[in-house]
């Protein structure tokens, strides 16, 4: 197996870490710690995205090699290679936290083919000087759930981190799943994910915070000269620090738009886990919203407070990024720049969002009252417990239908989780809904038919819910890995209609709704 143009452009641009010793410590003056992963006892590769192996140069046959298994399951080093693990801190539920660092992930090389940029990473590979009090493992549940959220969430047209391979390592893990004090030994894996790079906001707080502002600079303009370059590359200036970021601030905006529109919550939007490239990573404790419900978080951490909560999460991006600005400041020398970007957010959200609404009902044409129908709406879903991807999904069959009252309340009933009539007080909010739904639709110009089409391009018929999740990984708990290669297909195209996966398109089941790993996780991977 060949892996062609393997680079080290982190590792040969910023300064490392000087001691050599993989113990957890403070690492004061480097950006990274040079750690090789540790030899699993015996890897078994479950799952491989052809995707990402064609990123790479590898075929489908070298995959199946000892040496692809070797590579990515850590127990072996490709020559070119300088394996290291990244420096960075971040606040934690609104806290600063100080120095975390990839605590279980360890950068193994960088490759550029087809234009395309890639740094491959080994998560659960063994502990790091920033492992702090953990092992460095992971354990094949979570490594399930980042493989296929991953990869899901790129065909859904969000910016993400992507996934190569899922190896079952063979060696068992201890984890206290809900933190209740009853540990049990896991099984372990590796997922080896890529992404153009790691670097998240807390890559730069760490350094503002310790007043190390050569660093800071030298990593902010690496930064910018390597996956900015919409900014001036060579000797920087005020001004090219606040446009680049100007530029994170729109590509964090335009993220968490795109999660709203499908229901997804992150479950842990710490800083430290916000990408400085406006992608979703980190594939920790999330879910999907089965009904809408704008207080709903996936994080058992989270369950009192609810800081993460899915309607929070505009929110919580405004936050992070007043504390991206404030990191950056000593680069730029002036509030001004930096608090006109961030007081503009909420509007840019705004307008962004209410885009979006528009295009998910299907209206091209701008109206002032729009933002009051999306307002109606979203008290309406909140009625009852109404699933959002049915709900969706189907309205675009049913404004083909635009005269039938029926059937619209025919769809409202087939999204209820209660399994009931609608209550006469919610069906007349309905209606009166409809109604305005209904007249704003005779004022536009495009076609039903093509309407619904353009529709069924911005509402997913098939998303990975929590449920779907825990059945794959409860069968891959016991070596049946089918549910993960059926999913794993299924969600490539989660805007067709796969007549094969009709099952999939359904409301959660009544047993998923308070089950552990499907209600609620925990940090614990």
């Amino acid at each position: 197996m060949n892996i062609k143009r393997v680079q080290n452009h982190f590792v040969d641009h910023l300064l490392a870490d000087p001691e050599q010793e993989n113990f957890t410590r403070q690492v004061t003056k480097g950006c990274f710690s040079f750690v090789k992963p540790v030899a699993p006892s015996a890897p078994e590769l479950i799952a491989v995205s052809p995707e990402m192996l064609d990123m790479l140069g590898i075929t489908e046959d070298e995959a199946k090699s000892e040496e692809f298994l070797q590579i990515f399951s850590g127990q072996l080093t490709s020559p070119e290679s300088k394996p290291y693990a990244m420096n960075y801190a971040g606040h934690q539920f609104g806290h600063w936290a100080g120095q975390l660092g990839d605590g279980r992930a360890i950068n193994l090389f960088e490759i550029e083919r087809d234009d395309e940029f890639w740094t491959v990473q080994l998560k659960g590979s063994g502990p790091t000087p920033y492992s702090r009090s953990a092992d460095g493992f992971a354990v094949l549940r979570s490594s399930i759930r980042e493989y296929l959220c991953s990869e899901a969430m790129y065909h859904l047209g969000i910016p993400t981190s992507r996934a190569l391979s899922l190896v079952k390592t063979g060696d068992s893990v201890l984890r206290d799943m809900m933190y209740d004090g009853n540990p049990e030994m896991e099984q372990g894996a590796i997922v080896c994910r890529m992404a153009p790079s790691f670097l998240r906001f807390g890559s730069y707080e760490l350094w503002a915070a310790r007043q190390d502002h050569e660093i800071l600079r030298k990593l902010t303009d690496y930064t910018i000269d390597h996956f900015f370059p919409e900014v001036a590359r060579g000797p920087k200036g005020q001004y090219d620090y606040l446009n680049f970021f100007n530029i994170v601030c729109d590509r964090t905006l335009d993220t968490i738009v795109h999660w709203q529109r499908v229901g997804f919550v992150h479950g842990v939007m710490n800083t430290d886990n916000m990408s400085i490239l406006g992608l979703t990573i980190d594939y920790g404790p999330y879910g999907w919203i089965d009904d809408y419900n704008p207080e709903w978080t996936p994080n058992t951490t989270d369950r009192q407070n609810r800081r993460y909560r899915f309607g929070n999460q505009p929110s919580i991006g405004l936050w992070n990024l007043v504390r991206l600005a404030n990191a950056l400041y000593p680069l730029i020398g002036q509030t001004e720049g930096l608090q006109k970007t961030l007081s503009s957010y909420q509007k840019r959200f705004q307008q962004k969002y209410l885009q979006m609404m528009r295009e998910k009902l299907g209206l091209e044409k701008k109206e002032e009252g729009d933002s009051k129908l999306v307002a109606d709406l979203e008290a309406a879903l909140q009625l009852q417990e109404t699933d959002m991807t049915i709900f969706f999904r189907q309205l675009s069959d049913i404004q083909l239908k635009a005269t039938s009252e029926d059937s619209f309340i025919h769809l409202i009933n087939e999204s209820l989780y209660n399994r009931e009539e609608l209550k006469d007080e919610n069906r007349k909010v309905w209606q009166k809904w409809w109604i305005q739904y209904h007249n704003r639709l005779q004022r536009e110009e495009t076609s039903s038919e093509a309407r619904k089409a353009n529709m069924d391009g911005t509402n997913p018929k098939y998303v990975l819910r929590n449920y779907m999740a825990q059945e794959a990984i409860d069968l891959a708990e016991k070596g049946d890995y089918a549910l993960i290669d059926r999913f794993q297909e299924m969600l490539k195209k989660p805007y067709e209609e796969q007549p094969e996966n009709e099952k999939y398109f359904a409301k959660r089941p009544d047993w998923a709704k308070d089950k552990v790993g499907c209600s609620m996780l925990s940090c614990s991977s």
